[in-house]
């Protein structure tokens, strides 16, 4: 980390939204995989009403749901839309079914192809070779892999063509104010993803000093030169887990299935959980209890 860099990102998750993630943006959320989804982002999205979004992740669970039932969302580049506790997504089912509320363009991946993908953007290179997908028909359904042979010795491949989102959202424990952010437990993809994209906004459970991140820099996801704003946000990833910090709060997820089989279900819930409430603030006050008990004390588990 360069001691030179002296610039204090830190803003307020409204104003990140808003100055950073106009309509028509590409961004990449939930990269981590279940763990350290940064809900509180999606739901400032859809407060701010953003419109014809590009939505960039492996499975996401309901953060990806929440926005594509809200309108917000013009095409996802994903592996899987659903909740992982429940199964479907009902959202998602009636916009690509009955076009509620628009109809959305799917590109599918696998895990790994989503992954090899960021991995190129990252990389800075045009695409990614695989074998992993011949054969299935995720190529046929996602339009955009080059059916190829190897010019070593003639066997098929498929280019994966590199992901370069506008912008990567990533949930960490903590973080400097120049943006140096630093995440415990699975990265998933999250590492490839911010090195892949135009620009990077952390949401940090708190942000500390220089020194602190300075004193342990193997645990440093993506350095500051990446980062365009910091955002410190206790509770951003509920209902999903943040190791050491907060567990999943599974009967939440399920509560999201039963409330959202119906359009005007998913209206109230939204209304409810998102449009109702100021801020992540107001969210975990709503929790109340529920949010204490889930809570780690910082030290027990990472």
């Amino acid at each position: 980390m360069s001691r030179a860099s002296n610039t204090d990102k830190r803003l307020s998750l409204a104003e990140a939204v808003s100055r950073f993630v106009p309509d028509g943006t590409s961004v990449a959320l939930g990269c981590a995989l279940e763990p350290a989804i940064p809900f509180a982002f999606a739901h400032e999205l859809i407060r701010q009403r953003r419109r014809d979004l590009d939505l960039i992740g492996p499975i996401s669970d309901i953060a990806f749901d929440q926005l594509i039932g809200a309108g917000c969302v013009r095409s996802v580049t994903a592996a899987w839309i659903g909740n992982v506790s429940a199964g479907l997504a009902h959202a998602y089912r009636r916009a690509m079914e009955q076009g509620i509320p628009r109809r959305i363009e799917v590109r599918d991946h696998s895990n790994f192809t989503i992954a090899q993908a960021l991995l190129a953007g990252a990389l800075g290179a045009p695409y990614i070779p695989t074998r992993s997908l011949l054969g299935s028909d995720i190529p046929r359904a996602n339009g955009t892999f080059v059916a190829s042979t190897s010019p070593f010795d003639g066997s098929p491949l498929l280019l994966i063509p590199a992901i370069t989102p506008d912008v990567t959202v990533i949930a960490v424990q903590q973080a400097d104010s120049d943006g140096n952010a630093q995440l415990l437990g699975p990265w998933g993809v999250s590492q490839e993803a911010a090195l892949a994209a135009k620009a990077v906004i952390v949401l940090a459970e708190e942000v500390v000093s220089r020194d602190v991140i300075g004193a342990d820099p193997n645990r440093t996801i993506v350095p500051a030169l990446k980062v365009i704003a910091v955002v410190e946000e206790p509770g951003a990833c509920h209902p999903s887990p943040l190791q050491g910090r907060y567990g999943r709060d599974h009967e939440f997820f399920h509560d999201y299935h039963r409330a959202t089989r119906t359009a005007e279900g998913f209206d109230a819930w939204i209304t409810e959980w998102v449009t109702g409430v100021r801020d992540r603030r107001d969210y975990l006050r709503k929790l109340g209890p529920r949010w204490q008990q889930l809570r780690i004390p910082v030290g027990g588990g990472g």
